[in-house]
């Protein structure tokens, strides 16, 4: 084991023991899945195929630490990293009506070829490490702002924005976005310069079964002007 592998290791364990050590009584647990009918991320369809993607959260407070993955039903993976296994940690600021949120996420891609310990930070790792924040305006004006910058293992620190604003309508939830990347000579957003990679809608309702489950659905269609393709999509929570 080498030293970069020793002290991601150690972070992740602290992350997690910090955790599960601080306020437990507020502390909750979730478990879930998504089942989507193809995996677009930031505009770009990963897989070009049904995507499972699991979850778990830890919740304390204000405080967040998960695991996320997304894995492919029956495709060619051989282009894209269309498997993929994230960390994340997440802290939510309050600020009266509105929100300041922060999220650190470790980016993994089982399938793209790099060993899970490869932590080289040469742009050839198997590992990229996200910054991002996020600012929530009051539920009267329900517009976020957010951004995201890569600031391990991307040479290019590629960055992407993002503005979006939700209403809801006849009980549907609506949320709307747009999404731009700063660019790079190695087009991790599929761009060299500053494109709008990913604008659209997504609608959401929860469908009743029983008196005491219901199931979330969300449909999304979502335009991708630097590709120009477009993509409707449906999903299901459990």
């Amino acid at each position: 084991m080498n030293y970069k592998q020793f002290s991601f290791y150690l972070v992740s364990f602290i992350m997690i023991s910090s955790v599960l050590t601080s306020s437990l009584a507020q502390s909750k647990l979730n478990i879930g899945a998504d089942l989507m009918s193809r995996y677009v991320w930031r505009g770009t369809d990963y897989g070009q195929s049904p995507s499972i993607q699991p979850t778990i959260n830890f919740t304390t407070g204000e405080l967040e630490f998960g695991i996320w993955g997304a894995y492919q039903l029956g495709r060619d993976a051989s282009e894209l990293p269309a498997d993929e296994l994230d960390l994340y940690l997440g802290y939510i600021l309050n600020l009266g009506s509105t929100s300041l949120g922060f999220i650190a996420t470790d980016y993994y891609f089982p399938n793209s070829g790099g060993r899970f310990g490869n932590f080289d930070n040469d742009g050839k790792g198997a590992h990229v490490v996200e910054l991002g924040a996020i600012f929530t305006l009051p539920a009267s004006i329900p517009i976020y702002f957010s951004g995201y910058i890569n600031v391990y293992n991307d040479p290019d620190y590629s960055s992407y924005y993002e503005v979006g604003y939700s209403t809801s309508i006849h009980e549907v939830n609506f949320d709307l976005f747009i999404g731009a990347a700063s660019g790079g000579e190695n087009k991790y957003y599929g761009t060299k310069n500053f494109n709008i990679i990913n604008t659209g809608i997504t609608a959401s309702k929860s469908i009743k079964v029983t008196e005491d489950f219901s199931l979330p659905i969300f449909v999304s269609y979502i335009i991708n002007p630097n590709q120009n393709q477009g993509h409707f999509i449906f999903g299901i929570s459990i």
